[in-house]
């Protein structure tokens, strides 16, 4: 688009200010591992190991990729690492990174935990939104039978009925708090009944503004006529539609279950196709301003370009709370703290929980980005640039 807008993602002193140099040395070694993915898988099965046969695995692994990619085990301690990135401008929403149960009692204390950081996020301005994903307070299994049209057998419509009800419970202490509530995207074989309670409960809570943001998969080929039909509901109805756009986090997943099953491929075969898709979704949002909130999920440069320049084009101000960047905390610095130091609103995801309940999110995350080799060998480089930066800083 040609606008010029004053900053650079290239700036590392913006991007790692908040850093120590012995943060960026880890940093620097979780790279130069992520860029060997046989060596990250490796090491997620055996740290599963340790931690079944009861071996001392905790200590380690809470110093290194812990700390890089969680705030701490509980909300509380993790207020240091909210105060740390509120100090440069960048928000935090904190997330409860506990998943993949189906026992009830434990459903209903990871709601009552989620619950607890809407109450405790609630006026506190570095704390705009909460967060949590369907699987942690429903059991998927039902979700599943009731998206594929199977009759329930009588406990399950109960358990599905209880279910229902934990959602509807955050999105009104949500919005009894004034607190921005994000529902996280997940597998497209329940994603559409989750879909329906989101838009249920933005019908009743985003009368006046945004309060309830649903997750748009972006690499999923329907979405983009999802995103579309959403916004049509919300005019149709008066409603403010809350979108969180992503490319996506379960790829690999979708089309092993797909090709298992016998059904097509959800997933766009190409990444330039989820860019593509991606991206015009960014314009549809800012063209449909007048009835959408965005937060901008994306880890990729260009797209964050993209959403400067429309905001520019659209006379938006850089400050205006209806628009919103967001990376995970512990990747894409340079994307995060520049943005906001330019003067946009920014929010990093902060999972918290106990170190043994949040590996498989760790898991998840290591793999991802291993997978994405361009994108470490990136990441990596700039942390080496900036440790020889402040070297020879030193020196001088």
């Amino acid at each position: 688009m040609g606008i010029k807008l004053g900053f650079s993602f290239d700036n590392l002193k913006i991007a790692f200010a908040h850093l120590s140099i012995k943060d960026l040395k880890r940093m620097r070694m979780l790279y130069r591992l992520m860029r060997y993915p046989f060596i990250v898988r490796l090491g997620i099965f055996f740290t599963k190991i340790s931690f079944n046969l009861g071996l001392p695995i905790k200590a380690p692994l809470k110093r290194t990729i812990f700390e890089q990619f969680c705030g701490g085990e509980s909300f509380e301690t993790s207020r240091k690492t909210v105060e740390k990135l509120g100090n440069y401008r960048v928000s935090s929403v904190l997330d409860y990174s506990v998943e993949g149960k189906e026992d009830e009692h434990i459903l209903e204390a990871t709601m009552e935990e989620i619950l607890n950081s809407i109450h405790k996020a609630k006026g506190n301005v570095l704390i705009p939104f909460a967060v949590f994903k369907v699987s942690g307070i429903a059991p998927t299994s039902i979700l599943t039978k009731v998206q594929n049209k199977e009759v329930l057998l009588p406990e399950e419509k109960k358990r599905f009925e209880l279910a229902k009800q934990r959602v509807f419970k955050l999105c009104e202490a949500a919005a009894n708090s004034g607190v921005k509530l994000m529902v996280d995207g997940e597998e497209s074989w329940f994603q559409a009944v989750t879909d329906n309670w989101i838009l249920e409960a933005m019908k009743l809570y985003n009368k006046e503004e945004a309060i309830i943001y649903n997750t748009f998969q972006m690499y999923r080929k329907v979405m983009s006529r999802r995103l579309k039909d959403a916004h049509h509901e919300s005019v149709a109805n008066s409603f403010y539609l809350g979108v969180k756009l992503v490319r996506g986090a379960y790829m690999e997943k979708e089309r092993n279950r797909a090709k298992k099953e016998g059904y097509p491929d959800p997933i766009h075969a190409i990444k330039e196709a989820t860019d593509d898709a991606f991206n015009k979704a960014l314009q549809f949002c800012i063209n449909n301003k007048q009835r959408i909130y965005l937060v901008n999920g994306s880890h990729n440069e260009l797209s964050n370009i993209i959403l400067t320049e429309l905001m520019e084009l659209h006379g938006l101000k850089r400050e205006d709370r209806r628009f919103y960047f967001s990376q995970l905390y512990g990747m894409s610095d340079h994307i995060s703290f520049n943005l906001a130091n330019a003067g946009f609103n920014v929010v990093k995801y902060v999972p918290y929980g106990p170190v043994k309940e949040v590996l498989p999110y760790l898991g998840r995350r290591i793999k991802e980005n291993s997978g994405i080799s361009d994108q470490v060998l990136k990441e990596q480089t700039m942390v080496e640039n900036e440790i020889l930066r402040r070297k020879n800083l030193k020196i001088a």
